[in-house]
């Protein structure tokens, strides 16, 4: 599977990501949720700087992906869903250790 660096743009910064390139498409759906959110939450007034703006965004996300899952009884989407808040952690984790 080949990877790609691709640049998203997120609360008025550019940055590199790498990414399989069949995860192109999601990758950069996901940035521009997670800069409409950051977003919002800037605008909202009540959280200042960018990095806690990320983690609140962060854990919104994290919330709703765990709402969703405890609304499932399958123990396989549950493990996924795990998997994917880990990955979002880690992606995180690595845009800000990048600056």
């Amino acid at each position: 599977m080949s990877t790609e660096t691709l640049t998203v743009h997120i609360l008025g910064k550019d940055y590199q990501v790498s990414c399989p390139s069949d995860e192109r498409e999601s990758l950069i759906r996901a940035a521009s949720e997670l800069d409409r959110r950051m977003k919002t939450i800037r605008q909202s007034g009540a959280v200042l700087g960018l990095e806690r703006i990320a983690v609140m965004a962060a854990l919104n996300l994290s919330h709703e992906v765990l709402d969703m899952s405890h609304n499932k009884i399958d123990e396989q989407q549950e493990a996924e869903n795990n998997q994917l808040i880990g990955d979002m952690c880690q992606r995180v984790d690595a845009l800000f250790s990048r600056q």
